[in-house]
């Protein structure tokens, strides 16, 4: 068994509920934190190998609470682009990618958030069990879903809206099978979510099938929930209700659930949402690459809604989503200091672990999960120091983190990663991505295809 002691560590302590900077030792024994000495006296650690971290900052690992790695085949595409990128764009990404192409796309994810300290991923899309050895393999802590609709979803972007119970059994049982092959898995490092994709693609009979499967395997879940104009225009059509009413009139509101953007929710919604106790699973990176994310913010944070944060698509970097998530919240109030850095990091470290249920990760304290981000004291981003938890939402950057942690495993050292060939993803997802443009131009489409720089 691995015994590390991470010597004269400047570390962030969750002690008070907001994260403060603490001074002391670390003893960490296979995959769980043991001990937090302030000093060292005596041979009590002498079976640990010492590390010293005397020039580091040992952080909770960042918790990503939303995000589709394979999605990362449109960075530097689809931001620029008009239209309806969910289903124009991004459905038919994740069906024209090649199961090796999706596994490619995932490791580089998976390097990237290992390379920003963060050490979970909730990832929900399609056809998962082709990518999760992948992301498994990288050492992360995971939840995976496979994202499940009985619209059919491919036919939706040229404007067809049909239901199908044969092509929605489909994702029931991937669903079931991802359950029975990964939930659990790894010493329960890999778990298994109940995800609906959105309101206007999930029919009642769905909603009531994966409410089902929840219960049965004691699942938390997800859904995208009024994430774009289209989604609220079907709801309405179809249902005559917004998209959380049409949730809340399915029993499918509740605090196992992270409902992920609320772009167009009003008040009524917000209120509705924070009596249920659902999570708002915050994007605020991707939800505004064409301007600031609309969603109703003053109302969330009014109503004391319990937050998350994601980086959604295109990017696994949590400290764009911290900083972006900042300014968004403070906006609300017109310029205000509300929230504190200090909440917004919670956003990525405790509440998070509240919101999957994993009390044992998110926090430094004894008995906890080592799931550890190790941050350069001296990198100019993060000096001179005042107060370090608000360096690191303001300008921590993925260039400030030399280590990151999972249940005791360095999955980088020293700003090398140890789980992935680093070289080699990054070569293998620009072919999976060249080869999935391709297909996608090569299909009669009726939308612009993005400009792309010479190879």
């Amino acid at each position: 068994m691995t015994r590390l002691l991470l010597k004269n560590a400047t570390y962030i302590s969750h002690d008070s509920g907001l994260p403060q900077v603490r001074r002391g030792h670390i003893a960490i024994e296979g995959s769980r934190i043991v001990a937090l000495p302030a000093t060292l006296d005596g041979s009590e650690f002498e079976a640990f190998e010492p590390l010293d971290m005397s020039d580091k900052l040992v952080s909770p690992g960042l918790i990503n609470a939303h995000t589709h790695s394979v999605l990362l085949v449109l960075r530097g595409t689809v931001e620029d682009i008009e239209g309806n990128l969910v289903y124009q764009y991004m459905v038919p990404a994740s069906y024209l990618l090649e199961p090796g192409e999706r596994a490619a796309i995932a490791r580089l994810a998976c390097a990237e958030a290992i390379r920003s300290g963060t050490t979970t991923l909730v990832d929900p899309l399609r056809h998962v069990a082709d990518y999760a050895p992948a992301m498994i393999d990288s050492g992360l802590r995971l939840w995976l879903a496979e994202s499940c609709a009985d619209a059919v979803t491919t036919e939706v972007g040229s404007g067809t809206y049909r239901f199908d119970r044969a092509f929605g059994q489909t994702f029931l049982d991937r669903t079931e099978a991802l359950i029975e092959r990964f939930h659990g898995a790894e010493d329960d490092r890999v778990r298994v979510m109940i995800s609906a994709h959105a309101p206007d693609n999930c029919s009642p009979w769905m909603l009531g099938q994966l409410k089902d499967l929840a219960r049965k395997h004691g699942l938390r879940r997800t859904v995208h929930l009024s994430q774009i104009i289209s989604e609220k225009e079907q709801v309405e059509a179809l249902h005559g209700c917004t998209s959380t009413e049409y949730l809340d009139q399915n029993d499918f509101l509740g605090d196992d659930l992270i409902a992920v953007h609320w772009t167009f929710c009003n008040e009524s919604d917000v209120a509705r949402l924070a009596e249920t106790g659902t999570w708002l699973g915050h994007c605020p990176s991707s939800m505004s690459a064409k301007g600031p994310h609309p969603l109703p913010m003053r109302a969330i944070l009014d109503h004391g809604v319990k937050i998350v944060l994601g980086t959604d698509n295109m990017t696994e970097d949590m400290f764009h989503a911290m900083k972006l998530g900042l300014t968004l919240h403070r906006g609300a109030y017109q310029r205000s200091v509300t929230p504190t850095p200090g909440q917004v990091f919670n956003y990525a470290t405790l509440n998070a672990a509240k919101a999957l249920d994993r009390p044992d990760i998110g926090s430094i304290a004894v008995g906890q999960k080592a799931d550890l981000a190790m941050f350069n004291l001296y990198a100019p981003a993060l000096n001179p120091r005042v107060s370090l938890v608000s360096n690191i939402v303001h300008y921590g950057h993925p260039g400030t983190v030399t280590d990151t942690m999972v249940n005791g495993r360095f999955l980088m050292r020293d700003g090398v990663l140890t789980t992935i060939d680093e070289r080699a993803a990054v070569i293998e997802a620009q072919q999976a991505t060249d080869a999935m443009w391709q297909r996608f131009g090569a299909e009669e489409r009726d939308v612009p295809l993005p400009a792309t720089d010479p190879r």
